[in-house]
This record gives structure tokens, sequence and C-alpha cells, in this order.
């Protein structure tokens, strides 16, 4: 993966046309974004927000389950834990919420990016955000706080409008989060 080239094309922002792309898989990156978000690649903890800013541009999630960092021509494998990204914080506009991940994504929560509840690696149903290319982030804790403190009940679940849709942040009863 040449990513000289890539970090000259993209400005860190700018989400490249993944559905257009198509190249030849290349095989497995030694590279796993862990349940916690931290990528590791090698052994080694990328501390360059900036290369993992990069790096999340260039993801997606396949039909087959799998992530990809893919470029127009290659394709690579990586492992991811849980899910690749991470909501870490949220602005309110007006009665509705934009959702911020780590790597910069600003996602409305509304119809077409919905709170759901996910299983997580251990079996908890936890909150899960759709954000790009399949890809779907976790709620940080404090946000994910944050948003219980402000959240309403509906029959079994607490939750929060946005978007004139209602999203999901638990269910209530035993064994749920």
């Amino acid at each position: 993966m040449k990513l000289d080239t890539l970090f000259q094309q993209l400005d860190g922002q700018t989400v490249p046309p993944l559905e257009r792309w198509d190249p030849p898989f290349c095989g497995d990156m030694d590279l796993v974004i862990t349940a916690s978000g931290d990528w590791v690649h090698e052994g080694t903890s990328i501390r360059r927000p900036a290369l993992v800013n990069l790096l999340s541009r260039v993801m997606r999630r396949e039909a087959d389950g799998d992530y990809y960092l893919v470029t127009p021509g290659e394709k690579l494998r990586i492992g991811v834990e849980d899910l690749p990204l991470i909501v870490i914080d949220a602005d309110q506009v007006a009665a509705d919420w934009i959702a911020v991940t780590a790597c910069g994504d600003r996602v409305p929560l509304d119809a077409a990016h919905r709170l759901s509840l996910l299983a997580a690696p251990d079996g908890d149903l936890l909150p899960a955000l759709p954000i790009r290319h399949g890809l779907q982030a976790r709620l940080h804790r404090n946000l994910f706080y944050r948003w219980v403190e402000l959240a309403e009940q509906r029959d079994d679940e607490i939750g929060l409008w946005s978007g004139s849709v209602w999203h999901c942040l638990g269910r209530l009863g035993a064994g749920s989060p």
C-alpha cells in the first residue's frame, strides 16, 4: 500500500470513492483494530493520528464480513476485534445530534444513521452507529453515559430522538445494559 501517495491525495478528511474501486485482493495486513479502538500494526500501536485517520478513510467492510484497506490498485484484509470506529463526542444542533468519531467523521443521528444494538465480543448488546462503507462505530463510554443522562424511556428501551427517529441506547430489564 503506497501510503505516501495516499497522503498526497487525501487531506485527512476526504473519503475517497471506495464504492467505485475494485482492486485485486493482495493478502492480509498485520493490522488489528482492537475493541478499545487502538490500531496495532505488527504488534505496535500506531501513535500518529494522521495515519490512523488516513487508513480509516480507505477502509470498508465487504459482504463477506471482513474489513479491508482499499486503494485503486490493491486490497488488503485487516483484523477488527469489535467495530472499527469509535464515536467520541456529539454536538447538539437544535433537537438533533451530530456524532463525531475519533477519526473526524461527523455523522447525523437520523434515519440513515440510526443507533442499533449489536453484540460486542463479550456478548453484551451495545449501541452501534453506521458511519460509511459498511463501517460502524461504538460509542465511547463517556458519550454513552452523557446520552443516558439525557435519555427517555419508551416501552422497554432507553434512547433519544434525533433526526425525527428513535435511537435506542439500551433495553431495560435483567441482563440488559
